[in-house]
């Protein structure tokens, strides 16, 4: 398999996490965005929308980084990380489209203001990203993850956005199962970090 990668990008750290969680041998591909180099024909060939990241498993082409987990995890039929079940199933779809919606819209955008100068509305963003992080900090009381008694690619779509919430001037500290929940996802084997940048609440004084 070959990733094609942003260090910066959460998007595409989600999906090099998960390759790095199931231990998968794969070549990971940076496009210099900021040379431009995914909007070059060759890059927007692999993904017209000119976005990373971009999953090359042998000629088979994954876009978007939630497809790109459901298709690493029923390539591989890890059925641990992405239930079968009907309600399993749901479960974690349902967590899927907070990753694209909520998280996108909440704390993503608020690091897409200090790390890459966006024109969101500070306000209105890191508002959105404390009421995530309210809703979470509910569902994760008396449990470990979002979906079971296990990790699943749930878990995998939101830790990075909500890892560098900071950067985006989103305070972590009054959210003590969040924070919990965030150290299991670290402490699992196979994980990797993503790129931290010195922006917002995460700017070396």
């Amino acid at each position: 398999m070959k990733l094609y990668h942003h260090p910066f990008s959460g998007h595409a750290h989600r999906a090099r996490l998960f390759l790095s969680l199931l231990g998968v041998p794969h070549e990971a591909v940076e496009v210099d965005l900021k040379a431009g180099a995914h909007k070059r024909p060759e890059f927007l060939a692999l993904n017209p929308l000119g976005q990373v990241p971009v999953l090359d498993d042998d000629g088979t082409i994954v876009s978007d980084s939630n497809a790109i987990l459901v298709y690493v995890a029923r390539k591989l039929g890890r059925t641990d990380w992405l239930p079968e079940d009907a309600e399993g199933e749901a479960a974690v779809q349902r967590w899927l489209s907070v990753a694209a919606g909520e998280l996108a819209y909440g704390p993503a955008a608020a690091r897409l203001v200090t790390v890459f100068g966006a024109k969101f509305n500070p306000e209105e963003v890191i508002g959105r990203a404390h009421t995530l992080l309210g809703r979470l900090e509910a569902h994760l009381a008396g449990r470990d993850w979002l979906v079971g008694e296990r990790p699943t690619i749930a878990d995998v779509a939101l830790y990075s956005y909500l890892a560098r919430a900071p950067e985006g001037n989103v305070d972590l500290s009054g959210y003590a199962d969040v924070n919990a929940y965030l150290r299991r996802i670290e402490a699992l084997p196979g994980f990797v970090p993503f790129a931290q940048t010195p922006a917002g609440l995460s700017a070396v004084a």
